[in-house]
């Protein structure tokens, strides 16, 4: 048991160092973007690694064979980034530039803003590939990074607590009030981004290119 815990354990932390590869992309960009420029697209950058518990409880919930090989192809989310952003216009900024990136190899992505979800969660997922050099060699290591705006993570976590409070079984007052709380979220991230126009004249970059890959 403690040979196949220490495996396990040096299986994670592969997916720690792959977390960590994509954060110091990320802060990367943000420095960069508060030495050079008045306007800082990267509010908030934060992280979390799926404990052994939590794998376990998705595979057994999934129906997945527990073995490594199954679980590196089935399980994407097992190291997680959230990049929160002012604006609507500075997420696909961002995703522009981070999937641009030569050693970055975009898997999949699902824009909830664009297309929110029928709960009005608004996000956009983007599953990433990213080489991780160890002493016996690169390995690469899927990232699910999320990118919201602020009023966006707002939503979500008050959603997420609600649902945990409740044990997912929501009266639906409550389900009806954070749909309308999601519109308003979402014509709030309108209103600034058009300020937000007015005042910088940029343009909203989009990720055509990588969606069309």
């Amino acid at each position: 048991m403690k040979a196949l815990r220490d495996e396990f354990g040096r299986f994670l932390q592969r997916y720690k160092f792959g977390m960590d590869e994509i954060v110091t992309k990320l802060s990367i960009l943000r420095e960069e973007f508060s030495e050079h420029e008045g306007h800082n697209p990267i509010e908030h950058i934060s992280c979390r690694l799926k404990s052994t518990d939590g794998v376990l409880e998705k595979l057994d919930r999934k129906g997945i064979e527990p073995s490594f090989d199954a679980i590196r192809s089935s399980i994407t989310d097992i190291a997680g980034v959230r990049v929160t952003c002012s604006f609507v216009s500075d997420v696909y900024r961002i995703v522009d530039m981070i999937t641009a990136q030569q050693d970055v190899r975009v898997l999949s992505i699902k824009d909830y803003i664009a297309h929110p979800k029928p709960n009005g969660y608004r996000s956009l997922h983007v599953i990433l590939e990213v080489p991780v050099f160890l002493s016996d060699g690169p390995v690469p290591v899927t990232v699910e990074v999320q990118f919201r705006t602020i009023a966006m993570d707002f939503w979500a976590s008050l959603e997420h607590k609600t649902y945990y409070k409740y044990d997912k079984q929501v009266p639906q007052h409550l389900v009806d009030g954070l749909t309308e709380a999601a519109e308003t979220a979402a014509r709030l991230d309108e209103t600034m981004e058009r300020l937000h126009r007015e005042v910088h004249g940029h343009p909203a970059p989009r990720i055509t290119q990588v969606l069309e890959a």
